[in-house]
């Protein structure tokens, strides 16, 4: 089943040529059905960093399915605050799949599925930036954001993800890797299911 939520205006788009073609948009539905999505970076500019790791989690009828997880090598140098916070370190990736290869396997696993994330604009932006690079094409899923469900559930001093994991007592060990965002997600998303409906 899935639940209409009322966040203003939905605009539709005609399709246009790739270069002005918007990726998917942000949803105003709580589906049952959908993958969740994290990407880790080398950093937070979309012009200069790169894609280090790519995590997904598929979920049917609101079950978890299945699991992706790649690491990717960068082709650039990963900092030393990027490896603090997320555990990723060069000698991780060094021998890694690139991008290319990452992301014909990520896209052959979320197929056509509604994807969901905790600010998924961010991991979006790169991923669709990557896909224009690599395949000429975009990354048009449609996208749902659990920062703006959480915002309507909870009171909280922030919303970032740890933060709402913390506060719905989930583990957050192991956080800003890839897949264990994903599941803090996933665990967030069902706790917003019971909370706005």
């Amino acid at each position: 089943m899935q639940l209409s939520l009322n966040f203003g205006e939905n605009t539709e788009t005609t399709l246009q040529p790739l270069e002005k073609r918007p990726k998917g948009k942000l949803i105003q539905i709580m589906p049952d059905n959908f993958c969740i999505v994290d990407i880790e970076t080398t950093g937070f500019s979309l012009a200069n960093d790169k894609i280090i790791e790519i995590s997904a989690i598929k979920v049917k009828n609101l079950e978890r399915i299945a699991d992706f997880s790649m690491l990717i090598n960068p082709k650039k140098e990963i900092s030393s605050f990027i490896t603090g916070l997320t555990g990723i370190n060069n000698t991780m990736v060094k021998n890694q799949p690139d991008i290319k290869v990452a992301l014909k396997k990520f896209k052959d696993f979320i197929q056509n599925d509604i994807i969901l994330g905790h600010n998924i604009r961010f991991d979006a932006d790169f991923i669709n930036r990557e896909m224009r690079i690599n395949f000429d094409e975009n990354f048009s899923n449609n996208l749902v954001d659990t920062v703006s469900l959480a915002k309507k559930a909870y009171k909280l001093e922030n919303y970032k993800l740890s933060t709402i994991a913390k506060y719905l007592n989930i583990d957050t060990k192991g956080a800003h890797r890839g897949l264990k965002d994903c599941e803090m997600t996933y665990l967030i998303y069902k706790d917003l299911k019971n909370h706005l409906f």
